[in-house]
């Protein structure tokens, strides 16, 4: 059990990174899928991309996502009418998992966990920009937009070298308090968000950088960013302005206790700091040892 602040998240980030039960669930059905898709389509590429795609997965939380490029010829204009198409083709394979649409997805729940629910992206493929796969996926208005999942693991991977592979960690830590606090924060804009502000420091050092990165947040007020990489366009935080303000209250919230966390451990209230930290986490931070 853990007596000091680092070592309590050494422990908290084993709890957040799937098993490997975990990693076999989210591989189990990759070949029915590619297969079903390559029979119905003609597929080019199917590929795992998201949180487990890029090694920044929560356990228990983060389902699995894959790419699914289909030739140009298969899609239609109005992107609604493509995922309606590769959904009846799902569903006629898996018909009893309740295949459905979840733009920019189809989603194809195998089981009750996280791990086995599968979401699949159709994209078109666009061209190549700087030795990257651009790509056309349903925007969820009924278009399609640029999106780069090569290039955007790209731009966290190298960064997460930079800083000698704390990045990712970092990233888990945020995407954990997103989760254990229901705080309806888009993953993608946090990704990029936390490696954007990590492109911008020396070293990371958890405890003091989740504390900044939470006034990062809070400073800015959850604004659209810019895709560093130039390929998406701006992206949004949440869905919706409603959203939005109930994750601000939550951002709120969680900046007054990482703070109360920073100052007693400071002060050597280690403690009183692991008290705060599970506060934050919802208590599935680690329990203080001493």
């Amino acid at each position: 059990m853990p007596r000091t602040i680092l070592e309590g998240f050494r422990d908290f980030l084993a709890r957040l990174t799937p098993s490997s039960l975990e990693s076999e669930v989210s591989r189990l059905h990759r070949s029915s899928l590619e297969n079903c898709l390559k029979s119905n389509f003609g597929i080019q590429r199917f590929a795992q991309i998201g949180s487990f795609g890029n090694a920044t997965s929560i356990s228990g939380f983060s389902d699995v996502d894959y790419l699914a490029c289909l030739p140009t010829n298969q899609l239609t204009r109005i992107s609604t009418s493509s995922l309606t198409k590769v959904r009846n083709a799902l569903d006629a394979r898996f018909p009893t998992t309740g295949v459905h649409v979840r733009c920019p997805a189809v989603v194809v729940p195998f089981g009750t966990t996280a791990a086995g629910r599968t979401e699949i992206v159709p994209a078109d493929f666009v061209k190549h920009v700087n030795g990257y796969n651009i790509y056309d996926i349903p925007d969820c208005a009924g278009g399609w937009m640029n999106a780069s999942p090569d290039a955007h693991n790209a731009y966290v991977r190298s960064w997460d070298e930079h800083h000698a592979r704390k990045l990712k960690p970092l990233i888990r830590f945020i995407k954990a308090w997103k989760y254990f606090r229901e705080v309806p924060i888009n993953s993608f804009y946090l990704e990029l968000r936390v490696t954007k502000y990590a492109s911008t420091e020396q070293t990371i050092i958890y405890d003091e950088d989740i504390c900044r990165f939470f006034k990062f947040l809070w400073d800015g007020q959850l604004p659209m960013i810019q895709d560093p990489m130039g390929i998406s366009g701006y992206i949004s935080p949440c869905k919706s302005d409603a959203l939005r303000e109930e994750a601000l209250s939550k951002l709120e919230t969680a900046l007054t206790r990482v703070e109360k966390a920073r100052v007693c451990s400071t002060n050597g209230y280690i403690k009183d700091s692991f008290d705060w930290w599970r506060l934050l986490y919802n208590d599935q931070f680690p329990t203080y040892y001493n």
